[in-house]
């Protein structure tokens, strides 16, 4: 056996004997498959983060025929990533989410055209949307601006979009963004239209817990932030090693993608985290962006009450 894989092989089991007999498990669902979307929680794994909080996390990857609201109330998952708008959702429905970590401090959401478009001139036009969660921001421009759009939902790649069958899609700046340039297809300011920069910099994903797990493990959910910031935190230092780690899960969870797109992916994620104001990642949902998101949810019509800041950190 080579040295260096000694050396891996020892690091390894100093890892699981330094974790405590005491130590927690807590079951971590992602929102989708293996990618560097999630980096920062692999590392946490990966270099032992969690194991010092004296923490035993479990990170899953969801399924498509189980939502991650299943997965909390059937007690299969501790905590779950969801967005902001879509906690702010349940909560409105009598569902409470409480937020023990965020991760993204500025939104990822695009909406692309065809033939050099501007999007907001498809009036009536087809619309590939998500078939999860992820459209909140643009149901909102649609009742806003009057676009009428026709929805046309599609569960991943940018297939249905570069085959003609839809005018636009809505895309995140860090997946289908790149997914769309790797396939040659152009794109410009006048058929990019990024809702960050029209006034709709809204938070994104964050983890999230139920009120009763809260008030029974809060400790527990301040070890899981502490363990996943360092995560992250360490990502953005080393961000070569870091891929290194993503691409152990890609292959794992046998993720259709490849290197240089989780390159970019990890980039742009990390880029995302930088908040706006500060210049820093502050990991923390931000109380103007919550009583922004919930306005214009209870504009458009999709809530019937204000949530709060406080209902949402579960206080």
């Amino acid at each position: 056996m080579k040295l260096c894989s000694i050396r891996k092989a020892l690091l390894g089991l100093m890892l699981f004997a330094s974790l405590p007999s005491w130590a927690e498990q807590f079951v971590f669902t992602t929102s989708w498959t293996a990618q560097a979307q999630f980096a920062g929680y692999y590392i946490a794994k990966e270099k032992g983060f969690y194991r010092a909080e004296g923490l035993d996390v479990v990170i899953q990857h969801p399924s498509l025929t189980t939502s991650l609201l299943q997965r909390l109330q059937d007690e299969k998952s501790d905590g779950v990533m969801l967005t902001l708008m879509t906690a702010i959702d349940l909560t409105s429905q009598g569902i409470p989410m409480v937020n023990i970590f965020q991760e993204s401090m500025n939104n990822s959401n695009l909406l692309i055209s065809r033939w050099n478009n501007d999007p907001l001139k498809l009036r009536g036009k087809k619309v590939a949307v998500f078939n999860t969660d992820l459209n909140y921001i643009v149901f909102i421009l649609d009742r806003k601006e009057k676009m009428n759009y026709e929805w046309v939902r599609f569960t991943s790649q940018v297939n249905l979009f570069l085959s003609g069958a839809v005018d636009a899609m809505i895309a995140l700046s860090y997946n289908e963004y790149y997914q769309l340039l790797q396939s040659g297809f152009k794109l410009t300011r006048e058929n990019v239209y990024r809702f960050s920069e029209h006034g709709y910099n809204i938070q994104e994903h964050g983890v999230y817990v139920t009120p009763a797990y809260y008030r029974t493990h809060q400790e527990q959910c301040k070890k899981f932030a502490r363990a996943s910031r360092k995560g992250w935190e360490w990502a953005a230092r080393h961000p070569d090693e870091a891929l290194d780690i993503v691409m152990k899960y890609v292959r794992k969870h046998s993720a259709p993608t490849n290197r240089t797109m989780q390159r970019l992916m990890l980039e742009e994620v990390l880029r995302l985290q930088i908040d706006r104001d500060s210049k820093k990642r502050e990991f923390k949902l931000r109380r103007d962006m919550v009583e922004k998101a919930s306005r214009l949810m209870r504009e458009s019509g999709i809530i019937s009450r204000q949530i709060t800041y406080e209902e949402l950190m579960g206080r």
